[in-house]
């Protein structure tokens, strides 16, 4: 099913009936739920996929082979794939992006990067150049409130442990893991706990991070 922007929060279960296309001005992309059931990732030119394992197991067969992926890992792959096993998770695909196959994980409690308001988060999947997508792991400790915030591109993402709350101008939205969500770009919002600390994945389309042809590791030590 293809979504307007209804709230500035949307949530789903992550099940096999979830199929959401999400089209904004410059990114667009396709939500998929999974749990206990195959899942084929077609090839397509110039189109990623990139998925989280919540609970249980599965397998992540490619052409480089079958690779196992537990509870709490990642991937990403630009090849033909299938995902099977008896887990949940979700997967989001992106035309027009051809990233490098990963695997990572399992997530762990707390970021290793100051985020704001006492959060951390970590980059999971950095971008492989300027302005590529990337994945991160965001961890809000108890008794936090955000400052209300907005993103220049849509964030997917899931809800690994913990409970909470998400703020907007449409009212409050109650989190629990399981939950899938699809924040729209430019949508006020803000994360909220209270006894309970919260940890969420999170996919960004683009990034304004990342090396250059001008600006990396190899040629920055590099002395001539």
């Amino acid at each position: 099913m293809e979504i307007d922007k209804v709230t500035s929060i949307n949530l789903y279960q992550a099940t096999s009936r979830l199929k959401v296309v999400i089209n904004e001005s410059n990114f667009s992309g396709a939500l998929t739920g999974w749990n206990n059931e195959t899942l084929a990732l077609h090839k397509k030119p110039n189109t990623t996929y990139t998925g989280f394992v919540w609970q249980g197991s599965a397998w992540l067969t490619t052409s480089q082979g079958e690779f196992v992926l537990q509870e709490g890992m990642y991937f990403m792959v630009s090849d033909q794939a299938r995902l099977q096993g008896n887990g949940q998770g979700f997967v989001i695909a992106q035309p027009g992006y051809r990233g490098m196959f990963m695997l990572g994980g399992p997530v762990e409690q707390k970021g290793r990067l100051q985020y704001i308001d006492g959060c951390t988060d970590t980059l999971l999947i950095a971008p492989a150049t300027l302005g590529d997508p990337c994945f991160n792991l965001l961890h809000i400790p108890t008794n936090t409130f955000q400052s209300q915030h907005t993103h220049p591109s849509f964030r997917v993402g899931m809800v690994v442990s913990g409970m909470g709350e998400c703020i907007t101008p449409e009212g409050n939205f109650e989190l629990s893991p399981g939950q899938v969500f699809y924040i729209p770009k430019d949508s006020i919002h803000s994360f909220k706990t209270n006894q309970n600390d919260l940890r969420v994945v999170a996919y960004h389309p683009d990034s304004d991070f990342g090396p250059t042809h001008q600006n990396h590791p190899m040629i920055n030590r590099t002395i001539l």
